[in-house]
């Protein structure tokens, strides 16, 4: 924006400058050439008289040379029996007979091109019908003196106007840039975690207005949260004491296999209870982690089930370090809901391939198995489980994860001939412009 606001205020300012520059030019030339004509007229009237009062040779070269141009030797007086006074020096210019005559002929000044500049033709009637011409030489370099200057002080000054307006402009744009910038780099912060960011509104009237309603919104959406967290907290501190009676229940049911069961199914309600009020309870900011590290100790674990089953287990790109935008636990927990699917999906000897990539920006999680596949991968997003696919409830976890960063949840076919669930989480802020065709496209895709 700022080199564009430079640029238009460098061509329209240009272009008014140029639309009075050359005028103003072709202007000075004119008057100067006028200038020069009118002294040689002036010089050759006040000769005039001295030729009707006398054609004495001697009188008349004094009278030339009392001239400023009879005394730089560019005046000469043609008599009417062809006389020159004085006479000019071999090789100077001078007016040819056809100008001479026409100069007689019209009876008045007449300016004629000659070789080195031009020649002022004064004609004098004299007595008994005769003319005389007093022809006074214009040197080229008379007729543009003081131009070239006039011409560099306005191309200066112009110039100068030019670039008065263009650090205006870059000013100008630089105030905007600058509150553009805040604004943006507030909204990011803001999605990565920080709601107590608000920016101070300055700039142009609109990016005030934004940074308003950005300020007003910030605020909506910490109330918001805040609300949410505070009715999940009484949620969960209510079913501890349901939870408490199920638990005693259970305890009095004796042994066997419906017992055990009912046991185990208490004791992971009380877990995903215990994760809910965790979960409330966890400050609003977001954390990092080493996606590296974390899949290399994900995978270690499931490893070992994988080998008792027969399946084949590999990791591919997580040799060096991948920082996310994400708790570690978070990313563990969308790691271990998708390998516990291919687990849970797909029979024994079944082998599967998790896959870090990273690129511009983004990192990307690949879990690909070698099992049935999913029919429908659109309608398991939806409803975060595939039924009896090769990945299932853990959708859900995934997507949550991968979203939390600006990021998105894929499924396609994978090489082993199974599924592919692809997790694709944003490292790296994107400007909005960008980030809004990003996400246009996303639900393009999704529909």
């Amino acid at each position: 924006m700022r080199r564009t606001l430079v640029l238009v205020s460098l061509a329209v300012t240009s272009m008014v400058a140029l639309a009075f520059l050359i005028p103003l030019a072709l202007t000075v030339r004119e008057i100067a050439r006028d200038r020069a004509l009118t002294t040689a007229e002036r010089q050759a009237s006040a000769l005039g008289p001295v030729l009707v009062v006398t054609e004495d040779p001697a009188a008349l070269e004094r009278a030339v040379a009392s001239t400023q141009a009879g005394a730089a030797g560019r005046m000469t007086v043609h008599m009417p029996d062809g006389t020159l006074v004085p006479k000019p020096g071999p090789g100077d210019p001078s007016a040819g007979p056809e100008q001479l005559m026409e100069a007689g002929r019209r009876g008045r000044s007449y300016t004629a091109r000659v070789s080195g500049g031009y020649a002022l033709l004064q004609p004098v009637s004299l007595d008994a019908g005769r003319t005389a011409v007093i022809e006074v030489f214009l040197p080229d370099g008379d007729l543009t003196r003081g131009v070239w200057k006039a011409w560099l002080v306005m191309t200066a000054v112009a110039a100068a106007l030019v670039a008065g307006s263009v650090a205006v402009a870059d000013r100008l744009g630089n105030r905007m840039i600058r509150s553009t910038r805040r604004l943006a780099e507030a909204a990011a912060a803001f999605g990565d975690g920080e709601m107590s960011v608000r920016i101070e509104p300055d700039g142009p009237p609109e990016l005030v207005e934004a940074g308003l309603a950005f300020n007003a919104m910030a605020d909506h959406v910490v109330q918001l949260l805040s609300a949410e967290r505070e009715m999940a907290a009484d949620l969960s501190h209510r079913l501890r004491t349901p939870l408490a009676a199920l638990r005693l229940n259970a305890e009095a049911l004796g042994k066997g296999p419906v017992p055990d069961q009912t046991r185990e199914a208490v004791d992971r309600l009380e877990r995903e209870v215990d994760q809910i009020i965790r979960t409330v309870r966890r400050p609003t900011g977001r954390g990092n982690c080493d996606a590296s590290k974390v899949l290399r100790d994900r995978v270690g674990f499931w490893s070992v089930l994988a080998e008792d089953e027969g399946r084949s287990c590999e990791l591919i790109g997580a040799e060096g370090p991948a920082p996310l935008p994400l708790p570690g636990s978070e990313l563990a927990a969308a790691v271990d809901a998708l390998l516990g699917n291919v687990f849970r999906h797909t029979a024994e000897g079944t082998g599967f391939v998790v896959t870090l990539h990273q690129g511009q920006g983004v990192t990307g999680i690949l879990v690909a198995d070698g099992g049935p596949g999913i029919a429908d991968p659109d309608a398991a997003l939806k409803r975060g489980s595939s039924g009896g696919g090769s990945t299932g409830l853990g959708l859900d976890i995934a997507r949550r994860a991968a979203e939390s960063t600006g990021g998105y949840l894929r499924i396609h076919r994978s090489v082993l001939g199974g599924a592919q669930v692809q997790m694709w989480f944003r490292t790296k802020w994107l400007p909005p412009a960008r980030r809004s065709r990003r996400l246009v496209r996303r639900r393009h895709s999704r529909t």
